[in-house]
């Protein structure tokens, strides 16, 4: 099974990205062997990945970054870069290789300070792979300070540095730095596409993996947990039912309040598994005593990283809310599909009653005011609005219509 094996729907995309790794591997093998270097005519030292949200986007930059660290003994009797058994191809895909280098934000942003180490990292020659590969997930949170400082190490590279970035969308990253990156645009995969994934990947029974695959519309990530996690199909079930709880003022609110609860909690839980690790593996860096004494002037560090696990908690309560929000957005657009009499499938089949009572009792124009709430509670929650007070102007409009 090669690296390529998981892209789901991303046919397209594979082929530059697969021989641009022979390129690579040609390049880098005429270098081992101090021959004349070939003209690659696919590698490039800069990449932009876009695509909508659960398109696979950091998948995909990943699988590349595996091809290009793939060390295969199969290339030597004509294999293809990327065998996905390998060990540069395992600790690549896993986060472990040690010339991969992944950045995502902690907080709301990546910083100027978060991205110095990995600048400079760039600039080395690879410990152990063939290529030092710096991989932004989320390359449209970069700050102002952030992005120049990509931007001059995307300017002048080392000769074996590839810096792969992740967005949305070519205009969430800066001009001048995606005028200097190979652009590639993955598209969201068909629900067919993701529901036979979960069947093969995942051993999902095929009715529950098309179930998972239709109510998230193509979005693999949050398929593929839909289908394996019994916490977040009830998490799902619950959001679902908000519609229905917002008739009377106090059942708006109190909606409100459980859905912030629920966010806060799940980005608890997270905290809870990995801060008292982080902070301990921290502390035996700097030499702690066997009673948790620090060494005097570390007390800073501490405090840094506490306050980084801090915005990350924050963060992931805001990601949960956005995967509410996207829920309710699709809850609403089955309701519009209804009353429109569209033949569009219906993404939550299995809340086909709730649907069939909305859409008897409001018209497509209040349904249409309801998406705009739930839209303009992303809004809000964009613009740091307390999440509760976001949440719990949405119910209210969407009591009124």
């Amino acid at each position: 099974m090669t690296v390529w094996d998981d892209l789901v729907g991303q046919e397209k995309v594979c082929e530059p990205l697969a021989a641009a790794a022979r390129d690579a591997d040609a390049f880098v093998t005429a270098a081992a062997a101090e021959g004349p270097l070939p003209q690659t005519t696919s590698m490039t030292h800069a990449w932009l990945f876009t695509g909508p949200p659960g398109s696979g986007v950091a998948q995909t930059a990943r699988a590349f970054a595996a091809a290009l660290q793939c060390v295969s003994p199969d290339r030597t009797l004509g294999g293809v870069p990327g065998c996905g058994f390998c060990d540069g191809c395992h600790t690549a895909l896993v986060g472990t290789h040690a010339d991969v280098s992944t950045v995502v934000a902690m907080g709301a942003e990546i910083r100027a300070q978060d991205m110095r180490d990995t600048v400079r990292k760039s600039f080395t020659s690879p410990a152990n792979g063939r290529w030092q590969i710096i991989l932004v997930e989320e390359a449209e949170r970069l700050n102002e300070k952030s992005a120049n400082a990509v931007l001059k190490a995307v300017e002048e590279p080392a000769p074996r540095t590839v810096w792969l970035l992740c967005a949305p969308s070519v205009e969430d990253v800066l001009p001048t730095i995606r005028s200097r990156c190979r652009h590639l645009n993955l598209r969201t995969p068909s629900v067919e596409a993701v529901a036979d994934m979960l069947v093969r990947r995942e051993g999902i029974e095929p009715d529950v993996a098309a179930a998972a695959a239709r109510a998230t519309q193509g979005h693999i990530d949050r398929a593929r947990r839909l289908a394996t996690d019994k916490a977040a199909r009830d998490r799902r079930a619950a959001v679902l039912k908000l519609p229905l709880r917002v008739e009377d003022v106090g059942g708006a609110l109190k909606a409100a309040q459980e859905l912030v609860d629920a966010a806060a909690e799940d980005a608890k839980e997270l905290a809870e598994e990995m801060d008292a690790k982080e902070t301990e593996e921290l502390k035996a860096a700097l030499g702690a005593a066997q009673g948790g004494r620090l060494p005097r002037g570390t007390a800073g560090v501490i405090k840094d990283l506490e306050a980084d696990q801090k915005r990350r908690k924050a963060r992931t309560q805001r990601n949960s809310l956005d995967l509410a929000l996207s829920e309710l957005t699709g809850f609403y657009r089955d309701v519009l599909a209804l009353q429109l009499g569209s033949r569009v499938a219906i993404a939550n089949a299995d809340a086909e009653d709730a649907l069939e009572r909305l859409a008897r009792g409001s018209t497509p124009e209040s349904t249409l005011r309801r998406i705009e709430a739930v839209a303009a509670c992303g809004e809000a929650l964009d613009r740091n609005v307390p999440p509760l007070l976001a949440v719990e102007a949405m119910t209210m409009a969407l009591r009124s219509g």
